[in-house]
């Protein structure tokens, strides 16, 4: 009984030890196609984005970043032409929106559906902003 009860408990401990790490959850099979977490994709879109010099208007624009379960971004990024692989961060967007509408579907999330539009971006004291009516970037 003893045994038993010691081979369940290190059971459970393991698996909420696995769970818990996310570090082990990139570990892969050799030969397996590595996946990184959403988390990670938005970390290299801010980093793209981190740098805005700008020296004029035309220079700057948004990037949608996420999904809401009801649709739509959850937030805009400006970045600068100047500074930034545009192709890049589309791609990065368009694959982080993906990986968003994936976990929305897969926990069943809800939202409060609430539509923000692009607020377009403006170049001032020389770096990419959102434009005055935007919400803040989370």
């Amino acid at each position: 009984m003893r045994t038993l009860i010691l081979v369940l408990f290190l059971g459970c401990a393991a698996c909420s030890t696995k769970a818990q790490d996310p570090a082990r959850a990139l570990v892969q099979a050799p030969g397996s196609a590595a996946t990184a977490p959403a988390g990670d994709t938005l970390a290299r879109i801010r980093a793209m984005t981190a740098d805005a010099t700008c020296t004029e208007h035309g220079q700057c624009r948004t990037v949608a970043i996420g999904a809401n379960p009801c649709g739509g971004p959850q937030e805009y990024l400006p970045y600068s032409l100047m500074r930034t692989n545009e192709k890049s961060l589309l791609e990065l967007a368009a694959r982080h929106k993906a990986e968003r509408q994936a976990q929305n579907q897969s926990s069943g999330m809800v939202s409060t559906c609430r539509h923000i539009p692009d607020p377009g971006a403006v170049c001032t004291a020389g770096a990419c902003q959102l434009g005055a009516s935007s919400p803040s970037p989370r």
